[in-house]
């Protein structure tokens, strides 16, 4: 497929289909848990499968497991069943570690079974792009150093983070490879660890390792979508554009008419529904009311994609999802 001119059409499109991060959830439509789902390359894709069948969305998108990376590295995970599964301590805690941190191979821990869920995926889902996702080269540094410590290190151990990332980096070009090589349109690239740091500071410790995994990658048949949900974002958005993705996606701290902006018009972004408050937590009412709420203040820019504003949470009632898709039908498609 080519992927630029899939983009192109999304954004030409008069009415356009929705973009959610949408694939935990699965795990109410098959009866089983995080824990089940996370462990099987089979049930992943067949999770995929059923959600792509259940909506409409421009594209299937794998699971935002934002600890797989860190597991491969030799990080511990905490698992539940469910909720995502999140690092437990730091692995890296002084230059002696980052120094004798081994970059693993891809298969390791769980990253093989995720990247057989897509090339399984994508013999299932033929009818619209299969995104895969991976974290960011900052947020996977921040994982292995213990969020806390990475942010503080920036400014007092500035070359051991840089250490970290460069192996980082190294890792999620070859698995970010691996999932191009498994049949996948394109990767969500989660960084949002990156999105608490200060523009001058992002653009140090973040930017040109994204970059360098954008370049590695991306091309006519596989798209780099960088997503930050960080607090930082409107104001880093230079930094940010730099990288080269192909697309944008932003969290629900940020206004997306005010990012909209800043953000040239042949560039595609995506965004914002609060996926805790809303789709996970709120009412089938007020998923339709922030839906169109944010719909109809940036409906209007040719390169808006309606999305969550991260990773739908896998306990989210399906009848608030349905009323997402809902409501984007009600405001491209109004009752004559």
């Amino acid at each position: 497929m080519n992927m630029k001119q899939w983009l192109e059409d999304l954004k030409n499109a008069p009415c356009k289909k929705a973009l959610p991060v949408l694939s935990f959830p699965c795990i109410r439509l098959m009866g089983i848990s995080v824990r089940e789902l996370i462990a099987d390359s089979d049930l992943q894709a067949k999770g995929m499968k059923l959600v792509a069948d259940r909506v409409d969305a421009a594209a299937s998108v794998s699971m935002m497991d934002l600890s797989v990376e860190a597991e491969a590295f030799g990080a511990r995970i905490q698992v539940s069943d469910d909720e995502v599964p999140t690092v437990v301590g730091a692995l890296v805690t002084d230059e002696e570690a980052a120094q004798a941190l081994a970059v693993p191979a891809v298969g390791a821990g769980r990253t093989g079974k995720y990247v057989q869920a897509i090339e399984k995926a994508c013999k299932l889902i033929t009818d619209r792009p299969v995104f895969a996702g991976i974290i960011g080269p900052f947020s996977l540094t921040g994982r292995l150093m213990d969020v806390t410590e990475a942010m503080v290190n920036c400014y007092e151990e500035p070359d051991m983070v840089h250490l970290i990332l460069e192996k980082a980096t190294e890792f999620l070009i070859a698995y970010a490879k691996a999932y191009k090589a498994a049949g996948a349109n394109g990767i969500v690239m989660a960084e949002p660890l990156a999105g608490l740091l200060s523009p001058d500071m992002a653009q140090e410790f973040s930017e040109p390792y994204v970059r360098q995994i954008v370049e590695a990658v991306q091309d006519d048949n596989f798209l780099v979508i960088y997503h930050n949900c960080g607090d930082n974002t409107v104001r880093m958005i230079d930094s940010i554009l730099r990288t080269g993705s192909a697309a944008y996606h932003f969290g629900n701290s940020i206004s997306m008419k005010e990012m909209l902006e800043k953000v040239p018009q042949d560039i595609v972004v995506m965004g914002n529904v609060d996926p805790a408050a809303q789709l996970r937590n709120g009412t089938p009412e007020s998923v339709r009311a922030e839906t169109l709420s944010i719909l109809r203040e940036c409906g209007s820019h040719s390169n808006f994609v309606i999305s969550s504003g991260c990773d739908i949470p896998p306990a989210s009632p399906w009848e608030n999802i349905d009323a997402f898709f809902a409501a984007v039908e009600e405001y491209y498609h109004p009752a004559q």
